[in-house]
């Protein structure tokens, strides 16, 4: 590692993470089963470490990836580190404002027509509303939905509610942007289109932490790879030696 990379401030410091979720260990047929078993304290549960133990930290400006197969806690950790989910164990420590592209549109209000929604989830985001108006036309234009901005949201398809998602959560430059799968957003153009928009903001010094299944998108974008199997910390470094060790078992 060269001086310059050592003197990068880290901007995301996970330390010893665990996060641990309650399954039920039966089925129950309804409302009135449950609450007939809950108060006869018959429910049980068994126990389900979505992470155990998993240390890293990110660098100011890096491009980090995580990979691992479906169930590996890769969501998990993204919501974790965007402080959606609270540890069970552990710390996670963040410098600087976070964007998160994690399930787009779900904090929209599918009642509510889209340019509404654009003012509600750029609130929910935490940007001044002056802002939001300010760059309402570009998130229109970017997002491709210029005749649909006064059709209520139920109306949309999924693609659509992601592509509106998108257009708000990088209109305006955050100090680190969380990317969950997002790039398979609509088709080919648009997701160019999405790349392109990451790529600018990599460029202009945010830090970016990205989950993909396409490993050759991660080989592209990513300087440094988190590697999870079942939650654990399996292998971590620079891109093409994770990727090359990751794809040797896949």
């Amino acid at each position: 590692m060269d001086q310059t990379e050592n003197r990068k401030q880290t901007v995301i410091n996970v330390d010893n993470v665990s996060i641990k979720f309650n399954m039920s260990n039966e089925r129950v047929d309804g409302l009135k089963e449950y609450v007939v078993k809950l108060a006869k304290r018959e429910l049980f549960y068994k126990e389900f470490w979505a992470l155990k133990d998993v240390s890293f930290e990110v660098k100011q400006g890096d491009v980090f990836g995580i990979v691992g197969l479906n169930g590996s806690g890769k969501s998990t950790l993204l919501k974790v580190v965007s402080g959606i989910l609270k540890p069970t164990k552990g710390a996670v420590q963040i410098k600087g404002s976070i964007s998160p592209l994690i399930e787009l549109g779900a904090g929209f209000d599918m009642e509510l027509t889209a340019r509404e929604n654009v003012i509600l989830n750029g609130l929910v985001l935490g940007y001044p509303k002056k802002d939001i108006l300010a760059k309402m036309d570009e998130i229109i234009e970017f997002s491709e939905l210029q005749e649909f901005m006064d059709v209520a949201v139920k109306n949309f398809s999924s693609g659509m509610v992601a592509r509106l998602g998108f257009a708000i959560a990088t209109a305006v430059q955050p100090d680190i942007l969380i990317v969950d799968e997002i790039l398979s957003v609509g088709d080919f153009l648009f997701q160019e289109k999405c790349e392109r928009r990451i790529r600018g903001m990599m460029d202009a010094g945010t830090t970016v932490l990205i989950v993909s299944h396409a490993i050759e998108q991660i080989e592209r974008l990513c300087s440094h790879v988190l590697w999870l199997d079942k939650g654990k910390l399996v292998q971590i470094g620079e891109t093409e030696q994770v990727c090359n060790a990751y794809k040797s078992t896949v």
